[in-house]
């Protein structure tokens, strides 16, 4: 697998996280590769072979060709059906919601084609300055061209769904709504109705995955094999705790999470 990652442009840095690409040479007998969620949203275009976005465990659709990732909170299967060619924008939690007028929440668990997002004229025309493209960094050019000319100034984040992001960022998940509104709980109702407006998911959901996602790294740099210590780090409750959650976000135990084949893209990823 050939992935690397890109920075973004200074005036898009505080929405975007990155942009990467990926290319993986074609194999007779592909494996399943499990997506766990990792707390982004994603605009990705596929430039090699159609990949298999796995339904229930035999049935699954063709993924679109130039779409939009939300917000996941369970994994899923994909599988490519040949050459891995695949270019990709990673927003920050609270990025999208600057893109377009919809509610991120109408994004969640699914690929939504470019086309429904931003119309079928800038959408394919977008999709075909991409195909066309000779390499990454004219690919970057591209789309921060897009994303500065769609950048909506009348979409402003709600100042208290960015404090909370930023809140559980910080603490890697770990705190709790209450404490971050400071014991205002006649805010939390109007914090549920906007962070699923525009985040897709909600503030305990998302602290999830970002809790998670400190324990996934320290399995993939091996900073310690220690269930009971990652649990602590991580500031899980207990390792019971930890347990329950990386399975539920993972579909799998987090000792078998470093052997399992069907995890290399993930790991890769997150690593």
């Amino acid at each position: 697998m050939n992935y690397q990652t890109f920075q973004p442009h200074p005036d898009l840095q505080a929405l975007v996280n990155c942009y990467w690409s990926l290319e993986v040479r074609a194999e007779k007998d592909p494996q399943k590769q499990r997506i766990v969620p990792d707390g982004c949203i994603e605009m990705a275009f596929i430039l090699g072979d159609d990949i298999k976005r796995y339904t229930s465990e035999s049935e699954f659709i063709i993924q679109p060709r130039a779409m939009v990732l939300g917000q996941t909170i369970a994994p899923f299967y994909i599988e490519p059906t040949g050459y891995v060619n695949t270019f990709a924008i990673r927003f920050y939690p609270y990025g999208f919601a600057n893109f377009v007028n919809i509610p991120i929440k109408n994004l969640v668990n699914k690929e939504t084609p470019l086309e429904v997002l931003f119309g079928e004229k800038d959408a394919i025309s977008l999709e075909k300055k991409m195909i066309e493209a000779s390499d990454s960094k004219e690919r970057i050019g591209i789309i921060e061209r897009f994303l500065l000319d769609k950048m909506n100034e009348k979409t402003t984040i709600d100042i208290i769904v960015k404090s909370t992001i930023e809140a559980l960022l910080l603490t890697n998940g770990s705190a709790s709504i209450g404490a971050i509104l400071k014991g205002d709980l006649s805010k939390r109702r109007q914090l549920e109705r906007n962070f699923l407006k525009q985040i897709g998911v909600s503030p305990k959901q998302l602290g999830k995955v970002i809790r998670l996602q400190t324990a996934l790294k320290m399995l993939l740099n091996k900073e310690t094999e220690n269930l009971t210590n990652i649990a602590y780090e991580s500031e899980y409750f207990d390792q019971a705790h930890f347990i329950k959650d990386f399975k539920a976000f993972t579909g799998i135990n987090p000792k078998k999470f470093l052997s399992n084949e069907s995890m290399a893209l993930s790991a890769l990823f997150y690593k």
